[in-house]
């Protein structure tokens, strides 16, 4: 078990081949994981048996075609109880979040008139920026940014009221930044925003590293999560709600079906990528299953992620204290555990973000600095543009053992 919760971390561990990858005999330490995982065996062992038996076009006779049609549709349906809805025509799955956010985007634009307003919070990902900004400089739309707090690092209701008025149309929201790693109570704020007549998209990709999602209890109209992000293939899915799918124009080839998911699947899907989406889902289910854990699969996936999130609070737990007691090290964020999640972004008044990765890389610590997408973020902290920060994420397969070998070599590099 592990050392502070009932997760097997041996068993986890045991279950992504990566993790005992070495580099001339130098241990990985996979701190990254906010830019992107690794993946267990089961994602694996599916994309290969993909390839091995079942590697055909769909909608056709064939037994491989058949094959690949009843995939698409286990897929849809098993993210759809991951997200917490309960129609699968409700799960578009992509190239990336990005990609879908564009595709998105240019549908959406055509509800919208010359005039009207659209509200981006300055915690956004690049993702849930560019798309939206082009769109009201395509069709005439006035933006407005909304601020979030620099005390509890969220977007407060208090800062989104004064900008909605009857002609607001949208509202870009993050739902865990992928540089404070605060996250924001996108209940209310959807709630607010969707009172004033807006559609509310939201960026979960940070989030649903770390938490469940519950689509239908948050309300919000789209929301975005990159499962290269939660132990998954390179692929982006974007939930809808029915009524606004059906009813937006989809960019689309003429001969392409116009029935959800696929009216808004562009071109052949990645099919292994797919498959082995399916084999992450099923990896939290195994995970489920060794802590004890029963029932559907939506309950599953609940009991899944309570073990994974306590273990990554207890490692985020040491890792905070340790960076916080450094000297000369400027946490950006919130400083304790409450409403943010296991994403950690510091500065030092000695050492540039890029010389402390380089080093840290040397010692077998993946890390990443910069902005990180994170453009605004970056601006409204007053960042410097080159160096960004030095960003840290934890994922459930780490240690506490790691968390102190990590600290031990940032020490030693602050120090230098």
């Amino acid at each position: 078990m592990s050392e502070t919760t009932n997760l097997p971390i041996d068993k986890v561990r045991a279950n992504f081949p990566s993790l005992s990858t070495t580099d001339e005999g130098q241990r990985r330490i996979y701190f990254d994981n906010a830019a992107g995982t690794q993946v267990p065996k089961q994602t694996i062992d599916r994309i290969v048996d993909f390839f091995h038996r079942f590697n055909s076009n769909t909608g056709v006779f064939n037994p491989t075609s058949v094959e690949v049609d009843a995939l698409y549709a286990d897929a849809t349906k098993a993210m759809a109880d991951f997200l917490g809805t309960d129609d699968p025509g409700e799960v578009l799955i992509g190239a990336n979040m990005t990609t879908l956010t564009y595709q998105l985007s240019r549908s959406l634009a055509h509800r919208f008139e010359p005039g009207d307003e659209i509200i981006i919070s300055r915690m956004e990902h690049e993702g849930n920026v560019t798309p939206w900004l082009q769109m009201a400089e395509d069709n005439g739309l006035t933006v407005k940014w909304l601020e979030f707090d620099r005390d509890s690092w969220r977007v407060e209701p208090a800062l989104l009221e004064p900008l909605l008025n009857d002609r607001t149309r949208l509202l870009a929201l993050n739902y865990a930044s992928n540089l404070t790693g605060g996250v924001n109570d996108v209940k209310t704020l959807t709630g607010m925003a969707q009172a004033a007549g807006a559609i509310v998209y939201v960026d979960a990709v940070q989030f649903a590293s770390h938490r469940l999602i519950d689509v239908v209890d948050l309300g919000c109209d789209f929301l975005a999560c990159s499962p290269y992000k939660f132990y998954g293939p390179h692929i982006g899915v974007v939930f809808g709600k029915r009524a606004i799918l059906e009813a937006l124009h989809a960019y689309k080839l003429r001969c392409a079906t116009d029935e959800l998911p696929l009216r808004f699947s562009l071109g052949t899907p990645a099919f292994e990528l797919i498959a082995g989406l399916m084999g992450t889902l099923e990896y939290f289910q195994w995970v489920a299953a060794e802590v004890g854990i029963s029932g559907d699969r939506r309950q599953q996936f609940e009991g899944a992620y309570a073990a994974m999130g306590a273990h990554e609070d207890a490692l985020s737990e040491r890792l905070l204290a340790g960076l916080l007691a450094m000297p000369g090290l400027s946490l950006q964020g919130a400083r304790t555990l409450k409403d943010r999640v296991a994403t950690f972004s510091f500065t030092h008044d000695r050492h540039p973000a890029s010389e402390i990765a380089q080093q840290l890389s040397a010692e077998g610590v993946y890390c990443h600095w910069g902005d990180n997408y994170a453009f605004e973020v970056a601006r409204a902290l007053a960042l410097d543009p080159h160096e960004g920060v030095l960003r840290l994420g934890l994922g459930h397969y780490n240690t506490l053992r790691e968390v102190d070998e990590a600290l031990a070599s940032i020490e030693q590099v602050l120090a230098g």
